[in-house]
C-alpha cells in the first residue's frame, strides 16, 4: 500500500511506481508536454530579464509556497536569500525539489528581530517577499499566543530589518484571503478596500498584519516621500492555494492524497463550505507580476492587492475533494469528520478587478485544470520522476498559457 513513504522513497531511491502508470497516462503529459498555442513570448522573456540577478529576501522559503517560488524565482536568474524555520513535515516539497542548494539559505525564526535584520542586511536585497507565517486556522486555536506573535510581530520585525537595510525598493507582505470581515454573503467577492477582520486568531492576525504594514507605510514610506526613501510596500491576499508538494496539516488536497494512498475513505469536516481554490502558481505569477509593477512604479502599484481566482472557482469542500479523487482514477468517497469542530466561515470568495484591471493579472488555469496538475505532479513523483524537474515544467506550462480568455 502507497503511503506517504512512497514520496520518501521516489527522492531516495528513486523507485518505479509503474501500478498507477498505466491507468492515468493521460495526465502524466509531463514527458511530452508542447508549448500552448498561445505562447506570450515577449512577456516570458520580460518577466525573465526582470528577474535575471535581482536579489530577493524570501521568508518562508522552507514551505510548500516558498519552494515553489525559489525554483520559479532562481530559474529566471534571480539571486535568493531564504530566511525560514527548518520544513515542518516529512516529506516536504524543499527536501523532494532539492530547493537548498538553489538559495542561500539560512534556518531562523522571524521573531528574533536581530538574526532577521543581521541576515537581511548581509544580503542587501533589493525585493523582500514575505512568505513566514504560522498558517493553520485550526493550529491557531491550538496555540493562539504563538500565531499573533508569528503573524504580527514577525511582520513588525520584518519591515524594521527592510527599513534598516537601505538597498530594499520593494516590500511585499503576503497575508491571506480571511483578512475580511466575513459576513459570509454568498457570490460576492470581497474587495481590497473593505472592513478588515478575522473570527478566529489566524484570520485575526493576518487581518493584523495588514494593518502594521498599511501602519508603516503611512508612516515610514509614505508615497509623498517615495523620491526620498524609494521603497514601494504593498500586500497580496491570495485564495485557497493548491499544488504539488503540499503535506501540511488539515488541508484538504494533502488529506486526499493520504486516504487514497492508504485506501481510506477522505475525511472532511464541513463538505458544503465555499473557498477560493487556486494552483499554487496563480497567486506567485500575481506576487512577482506585482513586485515588478512596484520596483517600476513605487507611488502608484503601492497598497492591498487581491490575487484570488474568478468567482466560478469558488468551489465547496465537497465538489473538490470528489473531483480530485475521480481524477486521480479513485473511487474513494468523502465521509463527514465526527466530532464539534473549532469554526471556520462556511463561505469566502475574493474580488480581483482591481488585479485584473490595473496589474493586468488574469488567472490561467481554473479549478478543473489545477486539481488535474495537482494529480498529474502527484502520480509524475511516485513514478520516480524528479520533483524539481515536475515543477520547473509546470511553471513552463504556466508561463506559457494566455490568462485573458
Amino acid at each position: 500500500m502507497l503511503s506517504k513513504q512512497s514520496y520518501l522513497g521516489a527522492f531516495e531511491m528513486n523507485k518505479q511506481f509503474a501500478k498507477k502508470k498505466d491507468e492515468h497516462q493521460s495526465l502524466l503529459s509531463i514527458a511530452q508536454t508542447t508549448a500552448h498555442p498561445r505562447i506570450r513570448t515577449s512577456a516570458r522573456q520580460s518577466q525573465r530579464a526582470f528577474w535575471k540577478n535581482k536579489r530577493v529576501f524570501l521568508t518562508g522559503h522552507t514551505g510548500f509556497k516558498g519552494a515553489w517560488l525559489s525554483i520559479w524565482l532562481t530559474s529566471m536568474g534571480a539571486r535568493v536569500c531564504g530566511y525560514a524555520l527548518k520544513p515542518d513535515t516529512r516529506p516536504n516539497l524543499f527536501t523532494l525539489a532539492r530547493a537548498k542548494p538553489l538559495v542561500q539559505h539560512n534556518i531562523g525564526d522571524i521573531r528574533n528581530a536581530r538574526k532577521l535584520k543581521t541576515v537581511m542586511k548581509a544580503f542587501r536585497p533589493e525585493i523582500v517577499i514575505h512568505l513566514a507565517a504560522q498558517p493553520l486556522v485550526r493550529q491557531s486555536y491550538r496555540d493562539p499566543a504563538e500565531t499573533f506573535q508569528v503573524n504580527v510581530q514577525g511582520t513588525v520585525n520584518l519591515l524594521e530589518a527592510a527599513r534598516a537595510c537601505g538597498t530594499v525598493r520593494v516590500i511585499l507582505n503576503v497575508t491571506t484571503d480571511k483578512v475580511y470581515e466575513n459576513l459570509e454573503k454568498h457570490n460576492k467577492g470581497y474587495r481590497e478596500g473593505e472592513k478588515l477582520g478575522g473570527y478566529d486568531p489566524y484570520s485575526a492576525s493576518k487581518a493584523c498584519s495588514e494593518i502594521v504594514t498599511a501602519s508603516f507605510r503611512n508612516s515610514f514610506f509614505n508615497a509623498g516621500e517615495y523620491k526620498k526613501h524609494k521603497v514601494a510596500v504593498a500586500t497580496a491576499r491570495a485564495g485557497n492555494v493548491i499544488g504539488g508538494g503540499d503535506w501540511a496539516e488539515d488541508r484538504l488536497i494533502p488529506d486526499c492524497v493520504d486516504a487514497i494512498l492508504g485506501g481510506k475513505r477522505v475525511k472532511i469536516r464541513n463538505p458544503k463550505a465555499t473557498r477560493p481554490w487556486q494552483h499554487v502558481l496563480e497567486p506567485l505569477s500575481g506576487y512577482l507580476l506585482l513586485c515588478e509593477k512596484l520596483y517600476a512604479n513605487g507611488t502608484k502599484y503601492s497598497g492591498a492587492w487581491n490575487i484570488g481566482p474568478d468567482s466560478k472557482d469558488c468551489k465547496p469542500v465537497g465538489w473538490v475533494a470528489s473531483k480530485f479523487c475521480s481524477f486521480w482514477g479513485s473511487e474513494k468517497s468523502c465521509a463527514v469528520q465526527p466530532g464539534r469542530h473549532p469554526h471556520e466561515a462556511n463561505f469566502l470568495q475574493l474580488d480581483n478587478n482591481k488585479a485584473k484591471k490595473q496589474l493586468g493579472w488574469y488567472p490561467k488555469w481554473d479549478i478543473e485544470t489545477a486539481l488535474e496538475k495537482v494529480v498529474e505532479w502527484n502520480i509524475n513523483v511516485l513514478n520516480g520522476y524528479d520533483a524539481r524537474e515536475a515543477c520547473l515544467r509546470q511553471i513552463g506550462e504556466y508561463e506559457h498559457e494566455d490568462g485573458r480568455r
